[in-house]
């Protein structure tokens, strides 16, 4: 899944809206959705609102005029792409569904606006619901490594992801959502430590025992930052640790800022997994 922020403000600054016209916004944004596709993605994750800490909210309509022609120009142009819109407004999902898109992908796990799950049931879209304890109003912020939300108490990190992301999915279910369209994401980077972080990947084989597809999205994050000292642009390396981690421990799905790099790194770790199961050594 490769990330595609229509935003000015995305923490790992990569936002497109940096044209003067909304036409720019569009032809940038097809230049990396192309770039994207060639360099292997399979999915597109268009967003129009940053969630990074301390990021100043925008309303629905804001929103959709960030994103809605960037959604119509990718397909048109490349047809058959899979396009995820990453909002929990249900609103501007519908209104992303109806342009084009495939799948929802709500941080908020369908819980903050009570009409997500009965426009993913009316859709038949499948929706990514993500774990977050996060609150927006209390973050740290350092100037060079980025912000990080500050996390909630937690008497049982791992049972806790595992019942609350039980939880989401229960919910959405009783809203008319089919098991098979939910996709679960315990939310690295929104309310855990970095020591939480880096339990949540390298434990990740147990969230496949809520039998839903996985997504996990460490790429570029303040906890890779932290530990390795270096501010967004410059954590190739440690995202590609976390991805081949993630894809030792069954995601189904990593949603990354770098594809060229990440698909490598995916198709070189799902080789190394796969060695010597398809016949004898000579």
């Amino acid at each position: 899944m490769g990330i595609l922020n229509v935003t000015p403000d995305s923490f790992s600054g990569d936002g497109i809206t940096t044209a003067e016209t909304q036409n720019g916004v569009v032809e940038n944004a097809l230049r990396q959705a192309e770039r994207f596709l060639a360099d292997g993605a399979d999915i597109l994750d268009i967003g129009g609102e940053s969630t990074r800490p301390g990021a100043t909210p925008v309303d629905a309509e804001t929103e959709w005029n960030r994103i809605g022609d960037v959604i119509a120009a990718i397909v048109d142009a490349f047809p058959g792409t899979c396009i995820s819109v990453d909002t929990y407004k249900a609103s501007v999902a519908k209104l992303a569904i109806g342009a084009g898109a495939t799948i929802i992908n709500d941080v908020w796990g369908g819980q903050a606006d009570p009409d997500m799950l009965t426009v993913a049931a009316e859709t038949k879209a499948p929706i990514v619901l993500m774990h977050n304890r996060s609150k927006p109003s209390d973050t740290i912020i350092d100037p060079r490594l980025g912000g990080a939300y500050v996390a909630p108490d937690y008497s049982d990190f791992m049972n806790e992801i595992l019942e609350e992301l039980r939880d989401l999915a229960r919910s959405a279910e009783a809203a008319g959502v089919d098991g098979d369209k939910i996709i679960l994401d315990p939310g690295i980077g929104f309310g855990k430590t970095d020591e939480q972080n880096m339990m949540l990947l390298s434990q990740a084989d147990t969230l496949r025992e809520l039998g839903y597809a996985i997504l996990l999205g460490p790429s570029r994050k303040g906890f890779i930052g932290r530990v390795l000292d270096v501010p967004a642009g410059d954590r190739l390396e440690g995202t590609a640790a976390t991805i081949a981690v993630a894809t030792l421990n069954g995601a189904d799905i990593v949603r990354v800022h770098d594809v060229k790099a990440m698909k490598r790194v995916v198709t070189m770790t799902r080789a190394l997994m796969n060695a010597g199961s398809t016949g004898s050594a000579s």
